[in-house]
């Protein structure tokens, strides 16, 4: 049997305005639309490597995307009046290493956009140096 590979694809709701959608994704969090079909009124995102794919008729979903500098970008979004479901949190400290170099810390905020879809911030920081 063939060993299934890396993520290509997440589907995401477009909620009922694909407009409001895409220029939640853009105006807040500086992505832009890498191709959009209409019709049949669907839109894709690249988030890296990975293919958001918005369309309707699918339920809420969730995404995690990697951010550099989490707090400054909650700051500044809160400050423009972007609603946080919760703000940056320390989730994971990785002292063995299971998810990158032991030590790390693994931090989250989330946000939801207009079509109901929660998106987590992920910040990876490095391990503290032992005080001495």
């Amino acid at each position: 049997m063939p060993a299934v590979g890396a993520v290509r694809q997440v589907a995401l709701s477009a909620g009922r305005d694909l407009d409001s959608t895409l220029a939640f994704w853009r105006e807040v969090l500086g992505m832009n639309v890498h191709a959009r079909f209409d019709p049949p009124g669907i839109a894709f995102i690249m988030a890296g490597a990975v293919r958001l794919l918005f369309t309707d008729g699918i339920p809420a979903g969730t995404v995690y995307l990697d951010i550099t500098g989490l707090e400054a970008f909650h700051a500044g979004a809160k400050a423009a009046g972007v609603p946080f479901t919760a703000p940056p949190a320390l989730v994971h400290r990785d002292t063995e290493g299971q998810f990158g170099p032991a030590g790390e810390s693994e931090w989250m905020a989330f946000l939801k956009d207009p079509a109901g879809n929660t998106i987590g911030l992920v910040e990876r920081h490095p391990a503290q140096e032992p005080s001495e």
